[in-house]
């Protein structure tokens, strides 16, 4: 079979592998659909934490059961995605019922080899039903899930105002469950083609370009005062970081979605006189992927909005690198293998 291997920062290679064998507990999947991700582009550009090359990418991934065991209610043929978070199950995120940062935790495409192959085994209690969904759908939950857990993990409710930080895949995906969850969105960015997109692919009412206009003077106008009741940053920028706490409500709640490489920094007074909370979001869990999953057959998710670029497999180291541009506007792009 062909895999993809990204073998050093900026550099791919085509290279020939030998079929997975299956093993017991595991599933063999024929890979067909792969969505690019911001984890991927980081490792692409060097710059993703946690990461070594060489290393197979691609986590956001649909697929066909080809071979599998132990795996009840799972059929070979079966259209499926897998939660990409492989959690040992014995330690005490795990033991708690927090699989998404599992202190041994390995992440397909990032800690091992993920899915720019044809075929890839996967542990069988990972595999997540397809419920119907295309394979492009398919591919989509995952980066959508991540958006979703960040939003549970927030505690968003009905009357929240919510900041979103980034209008990028997984800021799209974050803007799209808080309005779910019934809170009014507020998307903040600096590129004017991603506001766009919020306001007219996603129905977001009220966006800032921190480019342009001055963040503080807005907020305030559009909440009357009373600024975001929760913040929840999918930029894994240091600046766009640390500029939002001072954005935050009063009682407001500040979630992390995005993984920046230095130390955070922020006024402390500022910070206590809020009484705010301030979290991370890693991650998601089979909750969050069966929540986008519902979502998506109940049509209040459009998934199909976020795909901007196709290419097939065989493609894919002729066009990643443009990817990278903000001029292409890309939001999503998708990899067919057939």
């Amino acid at each position: 079979m062909e895999t993809l291997v990204c073998t050093t920062p900026g550099h791919f290679e085509y290279q020939k592998a030998e079929k997975p064998v299956l093993a017991p507990g595991h599933t063999v999947l024929k890979i067909k659909r792969i969505g690019i991700c911001g984890t991927d582009l980081h490792a692409f550009e060097g710059t993703q934490p946690f990461f070594s090359y060489p290393r197979i990418l691609g986590h956001e991934l649909a697929g066909e059961i080809v071979e599998t065991d132990d795996a009840p209610g799972f059929e070979i043929g079966e259209s499926v995605t897998f939660v990409p978070y492989f959690n040992c199950g014995n330690c005490i995120a795990c033991r708690s019922g927090k699989p998404n940062c599992c202190t041994s935790i390995k992440v397909s495409g990032v800690h091992i080899d993920g899915g720019m192959t044809e075929y890839l085994s996967v542990p069988s209690y990972s595999l997540v039903h397809g419920e119907g969904l295309s394979f492009d759908e398919l591919a989509l939950v995952e980066p959508l899930a991540i958006g979703a857990h960040g939003v549970r993990r927030a505690g968003v409710k009905p009357g929240d105002v919510v900041l979103v930080v980034g209008a990028g895949p997984i800021g799209l995906g974050t803007m799209e469950f808080a309005r779910i969850a019934g809170a009014t969105v507020i998307a903040l960015d600096i590129n004017d083609s991603r506001l766009r997109f919020c306001r007219e692919k996603i129905g977001v009412s009220h966006t800032v370009n921190a480019m342009t206009e001055n963040v503080t003077d807005k907020l305030s106008a559009l909440t009357n005062g009373d600024m975001p009741t929760v913040i929840i940053d999918a930029t894994g920028n240091l600046k766009a970081i640390n500029s939002a706490f001072a954005y935050l409500a009063h009682g407001g709640t500040y979630a992390l979605i995005g993984l920046q490489k230095s130390e955070i920094s922020f006024s402390h007074p500022e910070f206590h006189k809020r009484e705010a909370t301030l979290m991370s979001s890693r991650n998601a869990t089979r909750q969050d992927f069966e929540h986008v999953i519902s979502s998506m057959k109940s049509g209040l998710v459009e998934p199909t909005n976020y795909i901007t670029h196709r290419v097939h497999f065989g493609e894919v180291m002729d066009n990643f690198e443009s990817w990278l541009d903000p001029e292409n506007g890309v939001i999503k792009a998708m990899v067919s293998i057939d």
